[in-house]
């Protein structure tokens, strides 16, 4: 199934096809709460301050693919809606040949460095153990991180998200089950919930790579006119590079904020370690919003749709915007039932500062929704370097921030807090500058 996204009501087009983008990474989600929820209850506050911490790692790792990915899609894109079959196929290869031998770099890195990694994350003593424990066997999964992200980014570019929800509907199911068995049941501790995290990674990786190979066989045909160009591993390479640029910025950033929150102790790791699952979760559809955003723009920025391109920014910018405040509205309020989903009501501590962190950065939703937007945005036009400056603008304001209101006693830890809306507010007024600027330009 195909889907040009050069036709049709904007608006309509738009949503339909960044829904089931938006659901499926909510349940992608669900394998990281699923673990957090079921570890923390099942296993106390000390395991769930190592698995928290871990997941920081994680996502910094998996941003990594993931930007290779969406790079890759926003060339598929854009040769999709030019209808350049024999480019997109080379583009197909080369783009798989280039995540393939990022992965098999990243896992042997990590599994030979777990222990300085767990020294650079300034974990405390009593829970080295325990982190390297999920540390080792989580690492495992990337191989399927790989496979699921690869795939998703080439059928998201052919218009088709519905599939990718599909697949991780499915793995999402498996793995809640699975941190049961193996938690609650079976008792294997931390590294239960990583091995039921990574078979359910797998799952999904394995089951959309199988699926698209069926059905779009003409895409990965290795025929006498397709082999891996230079050319084309140029061009994969530039869009890639800078969006894997800009998505590990954001994450190292985000890993230097875990660094520094693990210096204040273990009550304080257990609160970041809820209270950013719950941040993540509520900021998630704005982020897949801002994803479907630019595959639309890439796919009209092909065609020459200059016009539908414009219409789709305002259409976009209003519907980021009103979500936003909407979930702003509901994380503040309910912050408090919210944290004790991941932490028994005896934790007082914890679920305090776990709320003191979603009611300071909730209410800026909207600043990060306009934020991904113009990721999306500039990564379309073929302007990938100007979302790694929006990046380094507003992850180096968050730890220059970070480290420096956390110090002065006035503020503590809630400086590293504080300084989170303050980056996305900055960011927003380069990106939005850099448009009203050159727009005539970038959409003439």
């Amino acid at each position: 199934m195909e889907n040009e996204l050069t036709h049709g009501p904007v608006m309509k087009t738009m949503l339909k096809f960044a829904i089931p983008m938006i659901l499926g990474d909510l349940l992608q989600q669900c394998y990281n709460i699923a673990d957090t929820l079921i570890v923390g209850r099942f296993l106390g506050a000390d395991a769930l301050a190592a698995v928290g911490s871990a997941f920081s790692l994680m996502t910094f790792l998996t941003s990594i693919l993931l930007g290779l990915a969406m790079g890759s899609g926003t060339v598929f894109s854009i040769r999709f809606g030019q209808k350049d079959e024999t480019a997109l196929k080379e583009g197909v290869l080369a783009s798989f040949v280039l995540l393939g031998v990022v992965t098999v770099i990243l896992n042997i890195l990590v599994f030979a460095g777990v222990d300085w990694i767990i020294w650079f994350l300034r974990t405390p003593d009593e829970l080295t153990v325990l982190m390297k424990d999920y540390l080792i066997v989580i690492f495992a999964g990337l191989a399927g991180i790989f496979l699921y992200n690869f795939f998703a980014s080439l059928l998201r570019s052919l218009g088709n998200s519905v599939v990718p929800l599909a697949f991780l509907a499915i793995s999402a199911g498996l793995n809640i089950i699975l941190d049961l068995l193996f938690v609650a049941v079976l008792n294997r501790g931390v590294a239960g919930a990583a091995e039921a995290t990574v078979i359910a990674q797998y799952v999904s990786g394995i089951g959309i790579a199988v699926y698209t190979k069926i059905k779009f066989p003409h895409l990965l045909c290795l025929d006498g006119r397709i082999c891996l160009r230079r050319s084309r591993i140029k061009e994969i390479t530039n869009f890639s590079a800078l969006t894997c640029l800009q998505q590990s910025i954001m994450n190292l950033g985000i890993l230097a904020v875990q660094g520094l929150v693990n210096s204040f102790g273990t009550t304080i790791m257990a609160s970041f370690a809820a209270a950013v699952k719950i941040d993540a979760f509520a900021y998630l559809p704005v982020q897949d919003f801002g994803n479907a955003f630019s595959i639309f723009i890439a796919q009209n920025y092909g065609a020459g749709q200059t016009g539908r391109i414009k219409k789709g920014i305002r259409a976009a910018v209003a519907t980021s915007v009103g979500f936003s405040l909407v979930i702003s509205l509901l994380v503040c309020i309910f912050a408090g039932p919210l944290m004790s989903l991941f932490i028994d009501s005896g934790e007082t501590a914890v679920i305090s500062e776990g709320v003191r962190y979603l009611r300071i950065e909730g209410a800026f939703y909207a600043l990060i929704g306009i934020l991904f937007l113009l990721y999306g945005l500039y990564r379309a036009l073929g302007k990938p370097g100007m979302s790694v400056v929006l990046t380094i603008m507003s992850l180096g304001t968050r730890v220059a921030l970070a480290y420096a209101l956390s110090a002065l006693p006035v503020f503590g830890v809630a400086g590293i807090w504080w300084s989170v809306p303050v980056g996305w507010f900055l960011a927003d007024a380069l990106g939005i500058g850099y448009y009203l600027i050159r727009h005539k330009k970038l959409v003439p």
